[in-house]
């Protein structure tokens, strides 16, 4: 297996002493609510594996800059650093990877005892290319789904006219201004993540 890089698998966010920043993009019909009242509402399904993304252009990608349908509205959800950190504790990568686990069947039995499993996909700049440096995708469910939504979300904001702001920009070239309403994201002390190949 090749050898990766201490800095291609490193999480970069928004944080804080207490706190780091994650997206997702819901339909407005959801986000919406969970935005003006800044936890999320009933209809939020909490037994349901939900995906939260550090990276606020991976997001940008997912969701076409909000064009997507069902994506149309992008929170910005600040949830504790104690939360994020038990998730990666306790997580598995998504898929079997040679050198990080003992064997296929050690890899199904820590996935499927895992509340939250990781994925690593391509950064993503201004324009959605992917870059050579990977980025985190932090599933959740069962427990720490029902956890992030009920007890990890410290506040929710909807970032979607930032979005569509820094859009505008690069789509008119504007690559400078762009880049400085980028939210600033540095990288985050996970610790070891040795279990999940980083």
């Amino acid at each position: 297996m090749q050898e990766v890089r201490a800095d291609h698998r490193q999480i970069r966010a928004a944080h804080t002493d207490t706190t780091v920043t994650v997206y997702q993009a819901y339909a407005p019909a959801l986000g919406l609510p969970a935005a003006r009242d800044g936890r999320f509402p009933p209809a939020w399904k909490r037994e349901r594996m939900t995906w939260i993304k550090p990276s606020f252009l991976w997001m940008m990608y997912r969701c076409g800059w909000a064009t997507k349908a069902d994506q149309e509205t992008v929170l910005a959800v600040e949830i504790t650093r104690e939360g994020f950190d038990h998730a990666l504790r306790h997580a598995c990568l998504s898929h079997y990877e040679r050198g990080t686990h003992t064997d296929h069947e050690a890899w199904r039995r820590a996935l499927r005892d895992a509340p939250a499993r990781v994925q690593w996909d391509p950064e993503r700049d201004l324009h959605l290319n992917p870059l050579a440096h990977r980025s985190l995708q932090l599933g959740l469910s069962g427990p720490a789904s029902r956890a992030y939504a009920d007890e990890w979300t410290v506040s929710i904001r909807d970032v979607t006219p930032l979005a569509r702001e820094i859009h505008g920009l690069v789509r008119s070239g504007e690559e400078a201004a762009a880049r400085a309403l980028l939210p600033v994201e540095t990288p985050y002390p996970a610790g070891s993540l040795e279990h999940l190949g980083a």
